[in-house]
């Protein structure tokens, strides 16, 4: 069950929820496609056959962690504040009322423009959201935030 179900408020209905993007696995493939090359290469020489296991074993370890990232992160927009929760069992989260919102900022690079991924900060009165990196569909989400 999702975090955000625990904690709505009786009449609070969500209006989007959105996660990390999935471009945090692009380390963990390149590191795999080093791996792959260097088995490839190991054929010739078995000198690369130690280094293919650990690209291995280093990309998949830099998958699984990207795949926990994006399991445990949630983003919620509801119609009367936004919530930010990652973590598993050391759990952290940040709550803003609506009302208390001043500005969103996006903040996209080229390689984001294109895949649809970027930085969003919340800057509230008094207190900001700590920067909310990769975030899938940044631009929706701040429609989201904005458009009340």
């Amino acid at each position: 069950m999702r975090y955000i179900d625990h904690i709505l408020q009786p009449g609070e209905t969500v209006i989007r929820t959105t996660t990390i993007h999935w471009i945090v696995y692009l380390p963990g493939i390149a590191m795999g496609v080093v791996a792959l090359a260097a088995l490839m290469a190991g054929s010739a020489l078995p000198l690369f056959l130690p280094i293919a296991a650990v690209c291995a074993a280093v990309g998949l370890a830099m998958l699984f962690h990207a795949w926990f990232r994006r399991w445990t992160t949630e983003i919620d927009i509801t119609d009367r504040r936004i919530v930010y929760k990652h973590g598993f069992i050391r759990r952290h989260t940040v709550e803003m009322n609506m009302d208390k919102v001043e500005s969103v900022d996006v903040d996209q690079s080229i390689l984001g423009r294109l895949f649809n991924y970027g930085d969003v900060v919340i800057r509230g009165t008094g207190v900001g959201f700590e920067p909310l990196h990769n975030v899938d569909a940044p631009l929706e989400l701040r429609n989201s935030v904005t458009a009340r």
